[in-house]
């Protein structure tokens, strides 16, 4: 990719990033404290950052995994302010559909882009601001919004910039709407500045980055979408006494209870499968009645009844 041409949207499949404009490097004399965990993992991400939906399976497996060591710091990237810098050979929202369309196939996650031609987003802020909002009330629930939001997204075609969508994820993740509007147009934009800012600090300017601390000024970074042995063996590098909690469980339907929707590819993923494996472990289920199914023309997210 002409790096003099890029666009936010343009999701480079080689690297795994969603990168703004710009010649940053990453600044690796920022210091970054862990809280109460032995690592600490500050998160870039975008909702409408397709690569970042592609790291969803990694990302699940690594919580699962070593949970009890990690605590990940969702930060927002702001891949897409406005329009006003358009390149890359994306000049309009519609341009964007068919580089989804390529990235679902990349990443075997279901996208659907037509959003960019029916219901276009002029902006990733709102969701950013609407997740630090999220945060406010709570960080777990915050990430399962997100999902929520990216779900709404890329299967569904809901444009996540509009407070409607936004207010419905909401519900659905059992926070107080009232208050996530409150804050959306106060505080929660503050915030949404002030990880900007930090970003600028560290030298961030693609998504996703994941940035590894033991708290000791020991750092490092997995950038861009990579293979789960990546973001594994950056922690076992800053904390090699942690210990997998392998997820064995011969119930096929036990992982939903951890969580409740998961793609094929996710679930290939945390339990070591094949694509083709998961599909039809995930079909049988589905056709006993024992799952629920959404599925596009890019692919199917499967979830627990």
């Amino acid at each position: 990719m002409n790096k003099n041409k890029t666009n936010p949207l343009l999701c480079d499949p080689v690297t795994g990033t969603c990168e703004m404009p710009g010649d940053e490097k990453l600044n690796e004399s920022v210091s970054i404290k862990t809280d109460n965990k032995s690592v600490k993992i500050v998160y870039y991400t975008d909702p409408i950052c397709s690569s970042c939906w592609g790291i969803e399976p990694q990302l699940r497996k690594l919580k699962l995994e070593y949970g009890k060591y990690i605590d990940i710091d969702y930060r927002m990237g702001g891949l897409l302010p406005d329009w006003s810098y358009n390149s890359g050979g994306i000049s309009k929202p519609s341009d964007v559909a068919h580089h989804w369309d390529e990235a679902s196939l990349h990443y075997e996650m279901p996208i659907d882009g037509n959003v960019w031609i029916e219901d276009p987003l002029d902006s990733s802020y709102p969701s950013c601001i609407a997740m630090k909002a999220a945060q406010m009330q709570s960080k777990d629930k915050a990430v399962l919004f997100m999902r929520i939001l990216r779900e709404k997204l890329y299967l569904e075609k809901k444009n996540i910039a509009k407070w409607e969508n936004i207010a419905e994820a909401a519900q659905l993740t059992g926070l107080d709407v009232n208050k996530l509007k409150i804050d959306y147009e106060n505080n929660a934009k503050i915030l949404f500045q002030e990880d900007l800012n930090f970003a600028k600090t560290l030298g961030v300017r693609g998504f996703p980055t994941l940035l590894f601390s033991d708290g000791s000024n020991n750092r490092l970074t997995v950038y861009g979408s990579k293979p789960y042995a990546f973001y594994e063996n950056a922690l076992l590098a800053l904390f090699p006494d942690a210990k997998k909690n392998q997820f064995t469980d011969q119930n096929p339907l036990s992982l939903f209870e951890i969580y409740p929707t998961l793609t094929p590819k996710e679930y290939a993923v945390i339990l070591d499968k094949t694509y083709a494996e998961a599909i039809t472990i995930l079909e049988n289920l589905f056709e006993k009645g024992e799952l629920n199914k959404q599925s596009i023309r890019n692919g199917s997210l499967y979830g627990r009844k």
